[in-house]
């Protein structure tokens, strides 16, 4: 940023921090309700790259629409990112040791705790439904299990027509023996390519984890490449992002559909995720575990609330 631009993104930012929508005194006659995140940059004479980084690097924003709705959402995104930086150092991300693993593991435990039963080595060969069309049981080799809901993604549900697909993402995982060049040599980053920047509709995404977080050997990386396919050559729309990897060692290019479920759930006894979609932060996921969460609950997921009433040598 020039000289002038940083005091220009250091004033925007000091009125986000100060922000409390329960005080109209910081609003400074601002009504984010119904002022666009456009005129807010506006009002702040912020130039187009800073805009790009703010909305799609911190806010997370998918792509530019945003830009013409109000801006309080985006607003919220922008002071969670900057509270997490205060709260984490050098990086608003946490990411779970030895690996996405790690988060199932944790699962596990706790459900067993509560008294969950787990059917080891045994794959979902059949959901079973009932004449009226409510799921009962599913069927894993000579085995069947009962239950009164059952809750999985996509790939479970595919052929009951459950879901409908609404596109397709390209991914790239890449192994390197070095890190990501001009990067300072850190072991673990994310990069966001806004889609403006690659005369795209979607961002590109790239996510690099290595020995830090226990998933790859010392010296080894890997970084995901990932982005919303939108023409008839999905490897190609990586390009921006793997020029920027250096020597790849060893590559795995896939094209896979994302799907989202039909229903709610409440009709068929299936409560159905979303796919993994091409961002590398996973902000989307937690959304979606949360609307999950409160479909098949009635009520919103509530985690101070949970935290209040745990045992303190449980939390």
């Amino acid at each position: 940023l020039g000289l002038f631009e940083k005091r220009r993104m250091i004033n925007f930012l000091m009125y986000l921090q100060a922000y409390d929508e329960t005080k109209p005194a910081t609003h400074k006659g601002r009504d984010l309700t119904r002022m666009t995140m456009r005129q807010l940059y506006d009002e702040y004479g912020l130039e187009r790259g800073t805009r790009e980084f703010v909305g799609h690097a911190m806010a997370l924003q998918l792509n530019d629409s945003y830009m013409d709705l109000p801006a309080l959402p985006t607003v919220k995104a922008i002071i969670m990112y900057c509270e997490s930086v205060d709260r984490y150092g050098t990086s608003p991300y946490v990411y779970p040791m030895y690996g996405l693993g790690g988060l199932p593991e944790g699962f596990s435990r706790l459900c067993a705790v509560n008294g969950g039963t787990f059917m080891l080595n045994r794959s979902v060969d059949e959901v079973l439904f009932d004449e009226s069309g409510k799921a009962w049981g599913i069927r894993g080799d000579k085995e069947v299990a009962k239950a009164k809901i059952f809750i999985g993604d996509p790939s479970y549900f595919t052929d009951y027509s459950k879901c409908k697909e609404i596109g397709k993402v390209v991914r790239s995982i890449c192994f390197l023996n070095h890190p990501i060049p001009n990067t300072n040599d850190v072991d673990s980053l994310q990069i966001i390519i806004p889609s403006t920047q690659s005369n795209r509709k979607n961002d590109i995404y790239v996510v690099l984890i290595s020995n830090s977080h226990k998933v790859t050997a010392p010296g080894k990386y890997v970084a995901i490449c990932s982005t919303v396919v939108e023409t008839a050559e999905p490897m190609r729309e990586l390009a921006p992002a793997l020029g920027l990897l250096g020597t790849i060692m060893t590559r795995f290019d896939d094209v896979v559909p994302l799907y989202a479920p039909l229903g709610d759930g409440k009709a068929d006894n299936c409560y159905i995720s979303k796919s993994f979609d091409a961002t590398s932060h996973f902000e989307t996921t937690s959304l979606d575990v949360l609307e999950m969460y409160e479909r098949i609950t009635g009520e919103k997921l509530d985690l101070d609330k949970i935290a209040a009433e745990a045992p303190e040598e449980e939390y």
